[in-house]
């Protein structure tokens, strides 16, 4: 038979990364931020050469932390794509995502907003939401994410993070292949692996995620429409601005709701409504 090389995306964020356990790593201008970039930079690389292991024919990679301008190009591995810099519009941690991917990995991710004992847990914007649901449920950016890749046919086939981030992703995936490359003790505080024994294992996973997406034995996330999306910011006056978007009601001091049959609309308005709601000062 003759073998067809896959396409893989790979959407990376930063506090699901191996020894980043505080703010100080995550924000861009602190002295602790240039080491944790080398360190996610590190842990891209090892699932792109797991991709490559098990015989991607292109693999494409999304920083998606923050500003989305936080790897380090020179250091990734030389057989990836690069997508940085934002805004990353329509699809944000997702920007480049198309059904003709095969898999996508989710490396250095992190537990939803108010999850316990979870390193760096928030849902997009801690500064602005506080709680996140979807049709009664709770959803963070692993649940998002998969849902919005599942609706184009494209599978999660990895995840890696501290072990509430694993725990959320089987959860939510079922058989995925997870990586817990720390295990948090607190928001700020945890124990991690050695960076270099992390991405070794995050290397093997994604060989085993690609493997087995080429294999047919991978199903994609399929959220069942319709959608009604609650977002509890942390501001009234945040719930004020956001309620200005159409189609979004203000259904509490806090809390506005959007209503859609499509998952990469609610998508869409959620992340207006964060952005919006970031802009308010006061």
């Amino acid at each position: 038979m003759l073998h067809v090389a896959m396409d893989v995306f790979i959407s990376i964020d930063l506090e699901g990364v191996a020894g980043v356990v505080h703010t100080r790593q995550t924000t861009r201008g602190s002295d602790d931020y240039a080491a944790a970039r080398e360190l996610m930079t590190d842990e891209a690389s090892a699932a792109v050469r797991g991709a490559c292991a098990a015989g991607a024919g292109r693999v494409v990679v999304n920083d998606s932390h923050g500003d989305m301008a936080n790897l380090i190009p020179a250091r990734l591995d030389e057989r990836a794509e690069l997508l940085m810099g934002s805004p990353k519009v329509p699809q944000g941690m997702l920007q480049g995502l198309t059904p003709a991917f095969g898999v996508t990995l989710f490396v250095g991710y992190h537990a939803r907003a108010g999850t316990e004992s979870a390193v760096l847990d928030h849902t997009y914007s801690g500064a602005t939401v506080y709680d996140l649901r979807v049709n009664g449920e709770p959803w963070g950016e692993i649940d998002f994410n998969a849902a919005v890749a599942g609706a184009m046919g494209v599978p999660v086939g990895l995840v890696t993070g501290d072990q509430q981030a694993c725990a959320q992703a089987t959860d939510r995936l079922g058989s995925v292949e997870t990586v817990a490359v720390k295990q948090a003790m607190g928001r700020s505080q945890g124990a991690s692996l050695h960076p270099r024994v992390a991405s070794e294992l995050i290397e093997g996973a994604a060989t085993q995620a690609v493997a087995a997406a080429m294999s047919g034995t991978l199903r994609p996330y399929r959220a069942s429409p319709p959608f009604v999306l609650e977002v509890d910011l942390v501001k009234s006056s945040m719930a004020e601005v956001a309620a200005l978007v159409p189609g979004v009601e203000r259904s509490g001091p806090r809390r506005v709701t959007f209503q859609s049959a499509d998952v990469a609309e609610l998508a869409r308005c959620r992340a207006v409504i964060t952005s919006l709601a970031g802009s308010v000062l006061y």
